[in-house]
């Protein structure tokens, strides 16, 4: 009888850790989503400020797109891999306070440039802070989530995106309708400012109280859990380059066709249609946040239910499948002679390439060990961004400005680029497809 009772005071105080740790983890993944669709927001709005920005600073489409693009590449490229390096070392909720204060005094300032190298200089900052990001909350949130929720809870994480990128452009649309006609606005000890300048300084203000939030973060991670040398680190992600490639690639190229879309959707409703940038800004963030939200769930589920039916590379052939078939919708979304028929056909290409960059960070924590997670997302979040960032906006508006010579020729050089890209990521994943089944099932080094 003792006995019987002492098993079940055990059980039933296994029960509350459980649960204890269950409210624990959705309060974490809580916290970044809400981070997560801040950072999207700051780095989203350029793209609803396109045309004052070049009235005002006097550049062309191609430097917007270094502005949206190359700016965060460079910087994430020299800051994202140590960063990942202090995130496996060191305490990950601090790294990723300061990483958010980086980022949103940064776009601040940005209401300050006076010309396009003063803009990139500080987008570059904007960089550096949000290359904190993604390796802290990858690494956090595949330590508290189950292997077998791994997707799904990685998918929640990825919805802040769209959350944020459709903000960048509802609450962007809602500023600008609402003060453009206003003209210069005056602050005190500012001065006269446009309403350009007044929608970064908004959107960067509140960076504080979501670093302090971070910083309440509890750090499940114990001294002896922390990163190893940086040798057996590099040994190890240098062991799983086919399969992780595969994976990077495939989200890089997806993630390039989405950027060259944000950058540039607004702008094609815009120029060809005569929208007001509110209409257009209001119109696609609806569409962004509403279908990228559903994407990034529905692409998780799905790639975990692959995976516990026995397909050891489910994830990869998930990713692979929304690719291809958003490629024709992009297509025809920019080809449109109605701006509602084009979002209507916009809305399932953003569900299939927000189901393809919401399995990504799965994809790559599903077949590495804790204390290489933060190395992984950092190498991973750099191979992305140089292809997505570099390529995606930069291959739209080298096709307007070189090859149709025409601003309001902007919905070709969508429908072109746009199926390019996604192909190239679908045929990225099938290629890896057998690496990446090496690596799930061995859970060491591919051989």
């Amino acid at each position: 009888m003792a006995s019987e009772l002492a098993r079940r005071e055990s059980g039933g105080r296994a029960l509350r850790v459980e649960a204890e740790v269950e409210a624990s983890t959705w309060g974490v993944l809580t916290a970044l989503v809400v981070i997560y669709a801040f950072a999207h927001l700051d780095r989203q709005i350029l793209s609803l400020l396109v045309e004052p920005l070049k009235r005002d600073l006097h550049i062309s489409d191609t430097e917007v797109s270094l502005l949206q693009g190359l700016a965060f590449v460079l910087f994430m490229a020299v800051a994202g891999v140590p960063i990942g390096r202090l995130v496996d070392t060191g305490k990950r909720e601090t790294i990723l306070a300061i990483g958010i204060l980086t980022w949103g005094a940064a776009t601040m300032a940005c209401s300050m440039a006076s010309s396009f190298s003063g803009l990139l200089a500080l987008r570059m900052g904007v960089g550096v802070g949000e290359a904190v990001l993604t390796p802290s909350a990858h690494s956090i949130i595949a330590e508290a989530a189950p292997g077998k929720r791994l997707g799904l809870a990685l998918g929640i994480f990825g919805v802040g995106a769209y959350i944020g990128a459709g903000l960048a452009f509802i609450l962007g649309a809602f500023i600008l309708g609402s003060l453009e006609h206003l003209g210069a606005l005056r602050l005190p000890w500012v001065g006269p400012l446009k309403v350009w300048q007044v929608v970064f300084l908004a959107v960067g203000a509140p960076a504080a109280p979501l670093a302090l939030w971070a910083r309440s973060l509890p750090e499940r991670r114990r001294l002896g859990e922390r990163g190893r040398a940086i040798r057996p680190s590099l040994t190890f992600l240098a062991s799983r380059w086919a399969s992780l490639g595969s994976v990077n690639l495939t989200g890089g190229f997806a993630a390039a066709a989405l950027n060259a879309t944000s950058a540039w959707f607004p702008s094609y409703l815009i120029r060809t249609f005569h929208w007001a940038a509110p209409a257009a800004g209001f119109a696609y963030g609806l569409t962004v946040m509403i279908c990228g939200a559903m994407g990034v769930v529905v692409g998780g589920l799905a790639g975990d239910a692959m995976r516990s039916r026995g397909y050891d590379s489910g994830r990869l052939i998930v990713m692979g499948v929304a690719a291809a078939c958003a490629a024709p919708f992009v297509c025809v979304a920019s080809l449109m002679a109605s701006p509602w028929r084009s979002l209507l056909v916009l809305a399932p290409a953003s569900v299939l390439i927000a189901m393809t960059l919401g399995l990504l960070p799965a994809a790559q924590q599903a077949i590495v060990p804790n204390e290489f997670r933060g190395a992984t997302s950092a190498w991973g979040t750099l191979s992305v961004n140089l292809i997505a960032l570099g390529l995606g906006p930069t291959l739209v508006a080298l096709a307007t400005d070189d090859l149709f010579h025409a601003p309001a020729a902007v919905g070709c050089s969508l429908a072109l680029v746009l199926p390019i890209v996604l192909i190239v990521a679908a045929g990225s994943a099938a290629a890896g497809l057998r690496a990446y089944a090496r690596s799930a099932r061995s859970g060491g080094p591919e051989n």
